[in-house]
């Protein structure tokens, strides 16, 4: 068990033949006392500012392992969120590459059908010309034919007509 400074001051020492100066060990006693009572407030200040050290760093070590945790939720969420959208950018890729599949096939698609339709168009257009060129040329050889040359000559008998109408 500690002394306190109240045991050092009660304290009394047996006398002795020839002992020690009396004054001068209460003086001494005295100064002890105010000494370790000194250091025992010290003590007491100290073990005071030890607790509350020893509860901020609770504190702080708390507040630390949440801030730890909330980093680590931070970055599992900002690695979901970039997983997600790399996850979306490729269905959006796909998606693109579909679309324009499609429309490279429809595009293609309409192509062929337009270069049917130009040569169904050409052919057609040849048949029409050659149609139209036998007409030209079936006019000109009737304008050619001899039978026009025959109608210009060609006299009417209006000899049986007169007596047909003299007989009536």
């Amino acid at each position: 068990m500690a002394l306190s400074p109240l045991d050092i001051h009660n304290k009394e020492f047996s006398r002795g033949f020839r002992g020690y100066d009396e004054d001068e060990v209460n003086e001494f006693l005295e100064q002890i006392m105010k000494d370790y009572e000194n250091v025992l407030e010290e003590n007491k200040v100290l073990k005071s500012n030890l607790k509350d050290t020893k509860e901020k760093i609770s504190h702080f070590n708390s507040i630390e392992e949440t801030l730890q945790k909330s980093i680590l939720i931070a970055q599992e969420a900002a690695e979901d969120v970039r997983r997600n959208s790399l996850q979306e950018s490729k269905l959006i890729v796909k998606e693109a590459e579909k679309n324009a599949d499609r429309i490279v096939n429809e595009a293609l698609s309409r192509a062929r059908k337009i270069a049917m339709e130009i040569e169904d168009l050409k052919k057609q257009s040849k048949v029409f010309r050659n149609r139209f060129r036998m007409l030209i040329e079936a006019q000109l050889d009737l304008i050619k034919t001899d039978d026009w040359e025959k109608l210009l000559e060609y006299e009417p008998v209006t000899e049986h007509l007169e007596s047909a109408a003299d007989a009536e």
